[in-house]
């Protein structure tokens, strides 16, 4: 591709603006030599990779990641066999510690396969080898005593000697009988060695090696004798610490060599990925979308930006290329925005051909070129003694000698610069050579020709900038379809030129010219009337839009509500279900009670017995606030009969007619086994009921049905068991093995309640299966104690188990 003609793009602005993000320099350089691909899938996913990091860079932030530079180079010396110094181990820790962090990172948030994995997968952290070179080497030129024992040690010696040395010194120097020969009080170092200043006319009185001489002469450095030795045990330690470094520095630099295959596998994905979080970046700083690509020669940009202008004055356009046109012919005023639409088209298709995210809609698709060419800005010279004309034309001269298909041709002010006539012959001519040769085009002209060209020739369609003759200043919006006029007379009108020079001018105008100005006076008429209906239009799809949300969100509400409601009647009809059961239980206790009592004769029993069942069963419906559903409307019953099926209508329930109606009109009827009395206006004709099919009942449910009568209960025993809140389980009509196992399911459903009695109920019968149940209890680890029943508990029909 030639690269020349993207620089015109200004895609190396962009380029250049996405490497200041990247931290490492080789990172930077390789983006900054980026050049635009040509394969339509490379493409793609090279915008998938930066799409797929700009997201996580909105989910998990930036990474931690460290500058580092020239590491590859590192570790290919240290597989030669040679020596890695200190700072170049801690360049090395710096990319093994980007490894590790970049690492976790990727994996901070859950997410699916994405197309950025091989890279992250690559990475092969070592944090051991890290935390060792992290914490032995320092700084660049110091390593820490904890790099080895040894070092350790030498250098602890080193210290106790230096501080043998510094006390000898020091006590000679306060000594009076020695201070007198020297010229300062002090104790300085020279080679390596410690000495103290003498005067020179003194030298010979303190005996030692003279290793300096001021540059006056009159003070000498000498080492004293007595020091001589720890001097030279002090170099010996130097020389052992210096042989320890470089030891410790080979271990570490072979250790690098065994792991250089893979750590340059990583340092390569790592450099990928700096590149690949600038463009992300910049993604983010632009607002970018990823566009689609397509595998013909077209695209469609939607509200496209150009990403070097400032956000708050750039305008969105629309330009579409390719499908139903293959050339493009802008025209419109000065200053109306020609020249950014076509740089805009260009640089946004190479910059997704680089892999950059482009600042338009997401809907927006765009194809992939072999080539950008473009003529664009004033090329005249005057070393090469070139006119504007020339210029223009030399460059038109390399884009003929380059165009081919899958090529996306740029020209602005396409046969300016000549005269009129023989310029727009000219442009005519190079547009019909481009389109032969199978390119996309997109030219800027004033011409009337090029506008006359664009209306008669199928697959060049008109574009214009639009222009507010009132503020005399551009919209900088894209119409197509419509040409433009350049209103040089109005403009110039609007800024004060003389209407007799104005109408000197139109005079001079061809007929042409004047039907030509006049049909494009009408299509702006026209253009202004469909701008106004397509806003109307508009304006009615929002209103339909947002009527349409408010009717669904209205709907939403209108189901929750119905969902909360169903779900309070349920949770209602649950307790009322177990406070029916519990005193049922407590009433049939009562009874029992009362059956026994020898005082009373059997018609007073039973006397007793429907008060007290009357009195429970209006205490029952007294206190419950049963939630209905809506009644349907529903027709009346105006009379009944004794014995008559009707449907009490509130609770949608059948019931029997047991007495006609009082003197309130109340019917006394019987819905199951309660007795009520219910209005008769409250009554309606029964519906036809589809019975629901029930499963078969098991052979325990069998036995329980013939043993209690009960046989319009099918699973009567089994609903009851299964309801976690209740404290007795029914355990009549089933075999050993069926009611060790049922006990065992309520004991644990129990417990997990949090209940610490139960009863289970067994009859008295032969006594087998109580026997049985009590063995079994003796060894559940979760029962406490248990025994049978007291009076009124169910005597020896029931065990009462006390849980731990």
């Amino acid at each position: 591709m030639e690269t020349s003609y993207l620089k015109t793009l200004e895609l190396d602005k962009i380029i250049a603006r996405a490497a200041e993000g990247c931290v490492c320099k080789e990172a930077r350089a390789m983006l900054l030599a980026i050049e635009p691909q040509c394969d339509p899938d490379e493409v793609r996913y090279a915008l998938e990779q930066t799409d797929a990091i700009n997201t996580l860079l909105i989910k998990n932030g930036s990474p931690r990641f460290g500058g580092v530079e020239g590491v590859s180079q590192l570790a290919a010396r240290a597989v030669k066999g040679g020596v890695l110094s200190m700072g170049e181990l801690l360049m090395v820790a710096g990319a093994l510690r980007n490894f590790q962090h970049l690492t976790s990172w990727y994996g901070s948030s859950e997410h699916d396969a994405l197309p950025t994995d091989d890279l992250f997968y690559a990475l092969a952290p070592e944090p051991g080898l890290e935390q060792q070179i992290s914490s032995a080497i320092l700084a660049p030129d110091a390593m820490a005593d904890t790099a080895s024992r040894t070092l350790a040690e030498l250098r602890k010696k080193i210290r106790a000697t230096e501080n043998s040395i510094r006390d000898l010194l020091e006590s000679m120097v306060r000594n009076m009988d020695t201070s007198k020969y020297l010229q300062e009080s002090v104790v300085s170092m020279r080679n390596g060695r410690y000495v103290v200043p003498v005067k020179s006319e003194y030298r010979g009185e303190v005996s030692g090696i003279i290793h300096d001489v001021s540059s006056t002469g009159a003070t000498v450095f000498v080492e004293p004798q007595a020091v001589v030795e720890a001097n030279a045990r002090i170099l010996q330690y130097r020389a052992q610490e210096a042989q320890e470094i470089e030891r410790i520095l080979v271990a570490f630099t072979a250790q690098v060599a065994a792991i250089e295959p893979q750590f340059q596998y990583s340092y390569k994905a790592m450099l990928e990925i700096d590149i690949l979080l600038a463009k992300a970046r910049l993604a983010l700083e632009l607002k970018a979308f990823k566009p689609a690509v397509r595998t013909d020669s077209s695209f469609n940009l939607i509200r496209a930006r150009h990403p070097l202008i400032d956000p708050q004055k750039c305008v969105p356009v629309d330009i579409a290329l390719g499908g139903e046109y293959d050339s493009l012919i802008i025209t419109g005023p000065n200053t109306g925005g020609k020249t950014v639409t076509l740089k805009t088209a260009g640089l946004l298709c190479a910059m997704a051909q680089c892999g950059f995210l482009i600042p338009a809609d997401e809907r927006s698709e765009i194809c992939v070129f072999d080539e950008f060419l473009v003529d664009i800005g004033d090329e005249q010279s005057i070393e090469q003694s070139l006119s504007t004309f020339s210029g223009h034309m030399k460059k038109i001269t390399g884009i003929l000698e380059l165009a081919m298909p899958h090529t996306l041709v740029l020209l602005d002010e396409l046969g300016a610069g000549t005269d009129p006539a023989e310029g727009a012959a000219l442009a005519v001519a190079i547009i019909e050579e481009l389109r032969r040769r199978g390119v996309l085009l997109m030219a800027t002209t004033h011409y009337a020709e090029l506008k006359v060209f664009a209306l008669e020739t199928k697959g060049v369609v008109n574009a214009s900038c639009e222009f507010d003759l009132e503020t005399l200043r551009p919209t900088y919006k894209l119409s197509v379809g419509v040409p433009g006029k350049s209103n040089a007379f109005l403009i110039s009108e609007k800024l004060g030129i003389p209407n007799r020079v104005i109408e000197a001018a139109q005079q001079h105008l061809s007929a042409e010219d004047k039907r030509l100005d006049a049909v494009l006076g009408q299509l702006d008429d026209l253009k202004l009337q469909l701008k106004e209906s397509q806003n109307e239009v508009e304006q009615l799809r929002n209103e339909a839009s947002h009527q349409l949300e408010a009717a669904r969100k209205k709907r939403d509400e209108l189901i929750q509500q119905g969902e909360n409601e169903l779900e309070a009647a349920r949770a209602k009809a649950r307790t009322l279900a177990q406070q029916v059961e519990t005193q049922a239980y407590a009433l049939t206790d009562e009874l029992r009670q009362l059956q026994k009592d020898e005082r009373m004769s059997a018609q007073q029993k039973a006397q007793r017995a429907r008060e007290i069942a009357k009195k429970e069963t209006e205490k029952l419906f007294a206190g419950t606030e049963v939630v209905h559903n809506p009644v349907k409307e529903f027709v009346p019953l105006k009379e009944v009969k004794v014995g008559q099926e009707v449907c009490i209508a509130e609770l949608n329930q059948l019931a029997t007619v047991l007495a006609l109606p009082d003197k309130n009109g109340d019917v006394l009827v019987r819905a199951g086994i309660i007795k009520t009395k219910v209005p008769l206006k409250g009554l309606k004709q029964p519906e036809k009921l589809v019975k629901e099919p029930t499963a078969p009942k098991t052979k325990a449910q069998q036995r329980y049905s013939r043993l209690t009568g009960d046989t319009n209960r099918p699973n009567g025993r089994v609903e009851r068991v299964q309801r976690t809140a209740k404290m007795e389980c029914n355990l009549l009509g089933l075999t050993v093995d069926e009611a060790l196992s049922e006990v065992d399911s309520f004991i644990d459903r129990a417990i997990l309640n949090g209940q610490t009695v139960v009863y289970l109920i067994h009859g008295n019968g032969t006594g087998a299966l109580r026997t049985a149940i009590h063995k079994h209890l003796r060894g559940n680890r979760m029962v406490k104690s248990f025994r049978l029943g007291h009076y009124g508990e169910g005597e020896s029909g029931v065990t009462v188990v006390e849980l731990k």
